[in-house]
């Protein structure tokens, strides 16, 4: 294509809201790449794309068409993406790709036409497909949702001068409002090779290309089909075998599970999801961690049953204090403070749109009685109300609730575990914690620019061991224009506040907390085809006890230099001071000496940081830190090597290290963490991984080895083995 005739035909770049005219037809396509029927000759053409990247002023210098259709059973999108022959870059032929590393095009659209809510389906240049929910707007870290997974079609074929994707989208795979004659639209592509991202609504550059800030309009000239009721029933069955080799004699068992999940359409836009006897056992484990702060980690959820539109419950609170975190549920430390699984019974989740202003969410999930853990059956529940105003701003109710069921005063030597009996201060005698509630308020208020965000909360918990301290809450500014991105912040945490089913990171560090935050960053864009822009960084972060003692203060000044081809390179000065609220030590409290309450520590640092050309086949990110350390210094190198073989295998080599030198007695160590990944792609239906990591903080080897056989759309063949070993003497 002659790139004049593009630029002519991309003078006038579309704006937000720009109209999409879709059309029934009647027959069959056939999903080919070839575009022949004269439904796709008929359809109205979403044409002259706009850049989002690496500068979003000109028309996309390879030009992308879009066209939908519709008929009784499929909502129906092609995609025209001229090329040359320059080859793509696919890392993989997996389902639920990389995005920002993959030659890929994506239909984004909001079926409620509230600008909020909605779904993405992508498709690489070699045909991998990617799915998933848009909540917030799509604007956040948690906003495009990749864990839903659900049946429908494409064909990818390519040609020397473009490649051509058909998709046909079963209209009972998503839920959709169909009494209204407009939906939100939006389409992008990344052309990973040449590192250009562009859309067909012009999108700024600080601004993600799929925001419904940003997107078009779809307007039905036909009636939409009415949404039946749609039932899906997905049963399995697994059957394992274990070996527990720290005992004498070896003890061995094996396991057979059956259960199954089912989703069934109560709405056009309301679904119910059941599971019976839920099996966790095919997920990837977990990236483990050198851990040397005082506060827990949040590992990510991985399990399938509470990703789906999880934003409704997640998004409740803030970083300082969130009501809800699923690991909760299912997932405990012992007494001696091991991850240990528990088993879950059954659950249920409603979710959805009530109407174009109203959401409802409601998750009810009860597990097992362990004894051997000390704990009782347990009741989970989690509900939430939404109401969105104006384009892209909401107000939330959420309430969630703990119920320990069967415990009396007289069961704690039955019901050992903390959670359930502690000793009262006052009457020093054994009370159960039958329950734990939190009630939660959220307003989140964005202008339809999305250069305006403001986001807080507060939440009241209630449980059996106090009456009072026991509120929690917090308030968020941002404003954000190409150059400029500037928030503040401020949170509080009661003494008693107290979320079971939540993460509260500062509760076992902190007597009660308050803070303030806030970060600045500045870009400078500069003329040349190297720098795509560098600019300052600074932000400070301060935590103060309830009495106005400051125990906690982060400062960081750095900047960032990034370019064009999406290498970076980042700099950082930091200084931290901190007051022990209690007695630690970062490497182990019972083999070194402790830093003791109320004494006093600060310290300074200097980060280096590189991520070279996601782009290439070999890559890597490397990061060093070097400074004080409490009353020492600690030298720390990170980062991952990746070596791609595209589109079949990747290989990536996870490592962290730290040189620890702390004086007399409170530890000299040195720490690693390595973690060697294997990733095969068969076909786009078969899948190898292995994953291998020594962790000697934890004295911990573990293997883990999963095959996949997707034999038809979510259906799914798994073989999985894991392998814990002690690092002296490799034994499991």
């Amino acid at each position: 294509m002659d790139l004049s005739i593009v630029l002519l035909k991309c003078i006038f770049p579309k704006p937000s809201g720009t109209k999409l005219k879709i059309k029934k037809f009647h027959g069959d396509i056939v999903l080919n790449g070839v575009l022949d029927e004269q439904a796709w000759k008929d359809a109205d053409v979403a044409d002259n794309w706009y850049q989002n990247f690496p500068v979003d002023s000109l028309p996309s210098p390879f030009q992308t068409e879009a066209r939908m259709t519709f008929n009784d059973e499929f909502l129906y999108v092609s995609f025209v993406c001229f090329d040359d022959d320059t080859p793509d870059v696919v890392s993989t032929l997996r389902r639920d790709f990389n995005y920002v590393l993959n030659d890929n095009v994506s239909l984004i659209f909001g079926p409620y036409n509230d600008r909020l809510n909605g779904y993405f389906f992508n498709v690489t240049a070699v045909g991998a497909k990617r799915d998933g929910t848009v909540s917030s707007g799509g604007v956040g870290e948690n906003a495009f949702n990749i864990h839903w997974d659900n049946k429908w079609y494409s064909k990818v074929v390519r040609y020397k001068d473009k490649w051509i994707a058909e998709l046909a989208i079963p209209f009972k795979s998503f839920r959709y409002k169909s009494d209204i004659n407009e939906w939100n639209v939006t389409f992008d592509r990344l052309d990973k090779k040449r590192n250009i991202k562009s859309a067909w609504v012009r999108t700024p550059r600080q601004f993600y290309t799929g925001t419904f800030g940003y997107a078009g309009q779809l307007v039905w000239e036909d009636p939409i089909p009415k949404a039946g009721t749609n039932i899906s029933v997905i049963p399995y069955i697994s059957d394992g075998g274990f070996e527990d080799r720290e005992v004498d004699p070896i003890e061995s068992s094996t396991e057979l599970q059956t259960g199954f999940d089912a989703k069934i359409g109560i709405t056009p836009s309301m679904s119910l999801d059941l599971t019976v006897n839920p099996d966790f056992s095919q997920i990837e484990v977990d990236e483990q961690i050198l851990n040397l702060s005082r506060f827990e980690f949040q590992f990510p959820e991985r399990r399938q049953f509470f990703l789906e539109n999880s934003d409704l419950f997640a998004n409740a609170g803030f970083a300082s204090a969130r009501p809800f975190f699923s690991r909760r549920i299912g997932i405990v430390q012992d007494t001696a403070g091991i991850t240990q699984k528990v088993p879950i019974l059954y659950g249920a989740r409603l979710s959805g749109t009530i109407n174009e202003k109203w959401r409802l969410g409601l998750m009810n999930m009860q597990t097992k009685r362990m004894l051997e853990l000390g704990l009782p059956a347990q009741n989970y529940t989690v509900a939430t109300l939404q109401r969105m105003f104006l384009e892209q701003s909401s107000f939330s109710m959420t309430f969630v609730n703990k119920e320990s069921l069967g415990v009396g005063v007289e069961d704690s030597l039955v019901y050992y575990h903390p959670s359930i009996f502690d000793r009262q201060a006052i009457e020093n005698q054994l009370r159960p914690n039958t329950y734990n509630r939190v009630i939660d308020a959220d307003l989140v208020l964005r202008s339809s620019d999305n250069r305006w965000y403001h986001s807080s909360f507060l939440a009241k918990s209630f449980d059996s061991r106090n009456k009072e301290k026991m509120t929690s809450g917090s308030a968020f500014f941002q404003y954000s224009d190409r150059s400029l991105t500037a928030n503040l912040g401020t949170f509080f945490v009661d003494k008693n506040f107290s979320s079971e089913v939540g993460f509260v990171p500062g509760r076992v560090v902190y007597p009660g907390q308050k803070g303030y935050y806030s970060k600045v960053d500045y870009k400078i864009y500069p003329k040349g085809d190297r720098l795509l822009y560098s600019g300052p960084s600074v932000g400070i972060s301060d935590t103060f006890l309830p009495n106005g003692q400051l125990v906690d203060r982060d400062f960081t000044a750095g900047y960032v230099f990034n370019f064009q081809n999406s290498a970076e390179f980042i700099i950082d000065y930091g200084h931290i001071f901190q007051q022990m609220t209690f007695d630690f030590n970062p490497v182990d409290n019972s083999r070194y000496r402790k830093f003791l309450q109320g004494e006093e520590y600060s310290w300074n640092t200097i980060t280096a940081s590189f991520q070279s050309d996601s782009g290439q086949k070999v890559n890597f990110l490397l990061n060093s830190t070097y400074g004080g350390f409490y009353n020492g210094t600690n030298l720390n190198m990170g980062g991952q090597l990746n070596v791609r073989f595209q589109p079949y295998v990747n290989v990536a080599m996870r490592f962290d290290y730290n040189n620890l030198k702390l004086p007399e007695d409170y530890g000299n160590e040195e720490l690693f963490l390595l973690g060697p990944k294997l990733d095969v792609t068969f076909t786009d239906k078969l899948f190898f991984t292995s994953y291998y990591q020594y962790n000697n903080l934890t004295e911990n080897m573990n293997l883990n080895v999963r095959f996949q056989w997707r034999y038809k759309p979510a259906s799914d063949f798994y073989i999985v083995y894991t392998e814990n070993y002690f690092p002296s003497n490799f034994m499991s």
